[in-house]
Order: C-alpha cells, then sequence, then structure tokens
C-alpha cells in the first residue's frame, strides 16, 4: 500500500510539472463521439442534452487519470483519449463504467432514462460527480429516481468496499475545489446498491459537494493544492477498479 502512496505521488508530480501546452485540448463537441470499440477499457462520459455540464474537465481530466492509470495500475487505457455516449446507445453496453457530470442540469428523456436504467442493470457502474448546491441535488434525485425507481440513495462511509479498492481511503473530508471549499464545503459520497442491499454490489457512487473532475482537470496546472489533487486522484482510481472488479 505505502509503494501505491509513492508511485501516486510520483505520477501526480509529474504530472503537474507538465505545461498547459503539454495537454491535449480538443474542441467543445455537442454531440457523443466514441472510439471505436477494441475491447480495451476506455473512460466514458455520459451525454445530455440542453446544458454543457456534460463536458465540464473534459478531455482534461480523462487525459490525467489515463495516465496515472497506466503508471500505477495494470490497467492500460485507450491511449486515442475517452468516449461519450448517449444514455440509450446499445454501444454503452460494452463499457463498464461511465462518467455523469453536473448531474443538478440533468433531464433524460424517457429514451435516456430506459438505456441508462438498462446499463446499471445489466452491470454498469456510474460514477456521479461535479454539484453541490441543494436545486442541484433535487435536479439530479429526481432523474434518479426515474432511473431505479424506489432506490435508496444512502450516504457512504469510510468502510465502504469503494474507498478501500486500490488505495486504502483515509479520510472522506475532502473540500470542494476553490473558493467553496476555502470557505469549507466538504465533499459528502452516497451511493445505490443493487436491490437496495449493502451487501451487493454498489450500482452508482455519487460525488456531492465535490467535483474530483475539477482537480483532475487542473491538476498540470497547480490550480488547486496537492493534497486535495491526489485525495480525488485516488477516489477516481478507486471507483474504476471497484468499478471493474464488481
Amino acid at each position: 500500500m505505502r509503494r501505491r502512496w509513492i508511485a501516486l505521488a510520483l505520477v501526480l508530480a509529474t504530472v503537474m510539472t507538465l505545461p498547459a501546452s503539454a495537454q491535449r485540448w480538443r474542441r467543445w463537441s455537442p454531440r457523443p463521439e466514441a472510439l471505436p470499440y477494441d475491447g480495451r477499457f476506455t473512460i466514458v462520459r455520459l451525454w445530455y442534452p440542453y446544458y454543457g455540464g456534460w463536458s465540464y474537465d473534459w478531455p482534461d481530466m480523462e487525459d490525467n487519470l489515463g495516465r496515472i492509470l497506466e503508471a500505477i495500475t495494470v490497467l492500460h487505457p485507450n491511449p486515442a483519449g475517452s468516449s461519450i455516449f448517449r444514455m440509450d446507445d446499445p454501444e454503452l453496453l460494452k463499457h463498464p463504467i461511465a462518467y455523469l457530470s453536473e448531474p443538478g442540469y440533468w433531464q433524460p428523456s424517457d429514451s435516456e432514462v430506459l438505456g441508462l436504467r438498462t446499463y446499471l442493470r445489466k452491470g454498469g457502474f456510474l460514477i456521479v460527480d461535479d454539484f453541490h448546491y441543494p436545486n442541484e441535488w433535487m435536479v439530479f434525485e429526481s432523474a434518479m429516481r426515474r432511473v431505479l425507481p424506489g432506490a435508496a440513495i444512502e450516504r457512504l462511509d469510510l468502510s465502504h468496499p469503494v474507498f478501500n479498492a486500490f488505495f486504502a481511503i483515509q479520510s472522506l473530508e475532502v473540500p470542494y475545489p476553490g473558493f467553496e471549499g476555502q470557505r469549507g464545503l466538504m465533499g459528502e459520497f452516497y451511493g445505490i446498491h443493487e436491490d437496495n442491499d449493502p451487501a451487493k454490489r454498489l450500482m452508482v457512487v455519487i460525488n456531492y459537494n465535490m467535483d474530483i473532475g475539477d482537480y483532475m482537470e487542473h491538476s498540470a496546472r497547480g490550480v488547486y493544492a496537492v493534497d486535495p489533487t491526489n485525495e480525488a486522484y485516488k477516489f477516481g482510481i478507486n471507483y474504476l477498479i471497484y468499478g471493474l472488479t464488481h
């Protein structure tokens, strides 16, 4: 475990020394764009209409996370980049993990609701990130209850296996990036288990009052402090390892 901590610190230090010009900037896309499927692990982001928050922190978050996955895990993420899918695209079912950004503005269609429900029930794992106002929670919860009617959204504590899937996370007290975190806003972590049974697999992990994507996006620029940035990578890597092993 100590080796993992040291490895992450070294890789994160390397990422943070990269100049901004070294980042691979891509145009903002108003539509999904997926790489051809070849069996390799690919970081997947979910698209939704009417609001561009689905794309926030893309593609730098995926690029930086992919570098660290390559360096300290046995995963070899697709070097061509990441993919973006509609929730009702059947090709999404080929990918075990998906990331949803800014769910406080997510208002899925019936087709998208059905697509995401099918994905989750067939074994997909959803990472929800980047929202922090009570009204954003209400929008997210309304949409998620359409996707999984009757699902219990429960707060997770440090003993949950997702926080020990690769790194042994020591604390869930991680500040929201930027000014809100400086004012004391701390992350809260929630989950939805299969059949509402905590003994079964976690289907959805929810980062509320948190934005690990923002930490990872800006890790090469030194925008945020090293310690919470380091923690954000630990959460991200743990989520991926948990999703791939459950």
